[in-house]
């Protein structure tokens, strides 16, 4: 097998390698954006390259590793679109990290030592530093340089049945056959343990991509404790997967252009892992949302609609009332509703805030609430959504739609003045202070619910005049 592995690495007859990156979290916790901008990385530039991206869960931390943060790892790619080729679970290749333990010591390049671990002490194994010079060649840093003397005869494991991170890496990545490493900054320190290790075991080194690290608006590194989410977080807030990865690969990288809306192909061809820039990446929400709302935008009609919908229909509030959300008034009802929100969550928060009421269910208001500023009684109301009435009965259903509306009323409100004209409309048909304005509201509605709700608009009207002159 060893031997295959290195004509794999030699290029074989081809002489040439086959790019392969890999993701490698370890399931301790839920994942962020920062841990994630490192699999679109690595899955991006495999596939540029033709190559192969795999996918390693570095669960040997048996007390922190849980099953649930495994499935959210998984469950995360999916929703990303981020496909692995292959997958491996650490813990499942202890045997395999053992018996380069027992090579290394056989070779005196490790050997076994005292050292007080735990209450009750115990031996560990160390590697024996060859104190040298180690240099690599970083995609994102250009040359890099350590002496690794100050290392001193280094932990690999904590016995041959427990390999740390430095050495089961090592051996995984060799036998994985992975070219390429692309990874947080935070782990450049790691390099030169991992390169010894490399030339102990006859393994070649990997090309290593340090990125810059995520960090939160106060210029401090991204954690799940300061201002990081789950990626399962953002699929439930309302997001689109596109738009996440689009912003996750903005995050310490752009084209050089003024491009900043992406889909997964658009990324796999534009990348250029030599503009990754070397200083820290904010992560900013306020971005996130706008290049969602881009997203949203490109979105097919019929796609939007039925996630509108879902939304609107799952809300409590639609499903006590009990509101027939059908998919022809949220056709309707889409592109109003677009240019209010930046992401699917935003709809929910409309819903539950009573902002989307007047799209399904006639609106409650009192008669008062018609009148325009000044206006001392409701005759004027009266006046002019008598003759809106009268103007809109007789608008042929062809030309019932925004323009067609505005064209008819216009001329009326501009004679009349549009206050006095429009607001009472206006509130007649969504019985809100704000609402979309009065001929887009009537378009939505429909010629019978629009003439019905200005029906009821005049009965209130005169019960109220009514009541005011018994």
């Amino acid at each position: 097998m060893i031997s295959r592995i290195k004509a794999f690495f030699n290029g074989g007859a081809s002489g040439k390698r086959r790019v392969v990156t890999r993701f490698a979290p370890s399931p301790t916790g839920f994942l962020h954006a920062g841990n994630y901008r490192t699999a679109v990385f690595s899955y991006i530039y495999a596939k540029q390259h033709g190559g192969k991206f795999i996918l390693r869960i570095e669960d040997t931390d048996i007390a922190r590793s849980k099953k649930e943060y495994e499935e959210n790892i998984f469950e995360s790619l999916e929703w990303l679109k981020l496909p692995y080729d292959e997958m491996y679970r650490q813990s499942e290749r202890a045997p395999i990290h053992r018996q380069y333990l027992e090579k290394l010591i056989a070779e005196d390049k490790a050997y076994e030592g005292e050292e007080a671990r735990n209450e009750g002490g115990g031996k560990v194994i160390r590697f024996r530093n060859p104190n040298k010079k180690v240099r690599f060649t970083d995609l994102v840093r250009g040359e890099i340089e350590f002496d690794t003397t100050d290392l001193g005869d280094f932990v690999i494991a904590k016995s041959l049945a427990e390999p740390i991170f430095h050495f089961a890496v090592v051996v995984d990545d060799y036998l994985m056959g992975i070219t390429h490493i692309v990874r947080g900054e935070d782990h450049i320190s790691n390099t030169p343990r991992q390169m010894l290790i490399q030339e102990a075991i006859g393994a070649p080194t990997p090309t290593y991509a340090h990125l810059p690290l995520v960090l939160a608006h106060d210029r401090s590194k991204l954690s799940k404790r300061h201002g990081a989410e789950s990626m399962t977080y953002y699929r439930d807030a309302g997001y689109l997967p596109d738009a996440l990865l689009n912003y996750m690969a903005l995050l310490g990288w752009n084209p050089g252009t003024d491009q900043e809306i992406f889909d997964l192909p658009d990324l796999i061809k534009a990348f250029d892992i030599s503009k990754v820039q070397k200083g820290g990446a904010i992560f900013n929400e306020e971005k996130l949302r706008w290049v969602n709302k881009e997203h949203l935008k490109r979105l097919p009609k019929d796609a939007l609609v039925m996630n509108i919908r879902d939304r609107i229909a799952k809300s409590s509030r639609a499903q006590d009332i009990g509101w027939d959300v059908s998919f022809e008034t949220v056709n309707r009802i889409a592109p109003v509703l677009v240019e209010r929100i930046d992401t699917y969550g935003d709809i929910s928060k409309l819903v539950e805030s009573q902002d989307l009421d007047y799209y399904f269910q006639n609106p409650i208001y009192d008669a008062l609430s018609l009148k325009w500023k000044d206006d001392k009684d409701l005759t004027s109301v009266k006046k002019h959504l008598t003759h809106v009435k009268d103007i809109l009965e007789k608008l042929p259903s062809a030309q019932w739609d925004e323009n067609g509306i505005k064209a008819a009323i216009w001329p009326y409100a501009e004679a009349e003045g549009r206050g006095q004209v429009l607001w009472p409309l206006r509130f007649a048909l969504s019985g809100k202070d704000r609402s979309p304005n009065p001929f887009t509201l009537a378009a939505i509605l429909g010629k019978p619910s629009t003439l019905k709700r200005i029906d009821t608009a005049l009965d209130l009207c005169s019960h109220a005049g009514a009541d005011a002159n018994p």
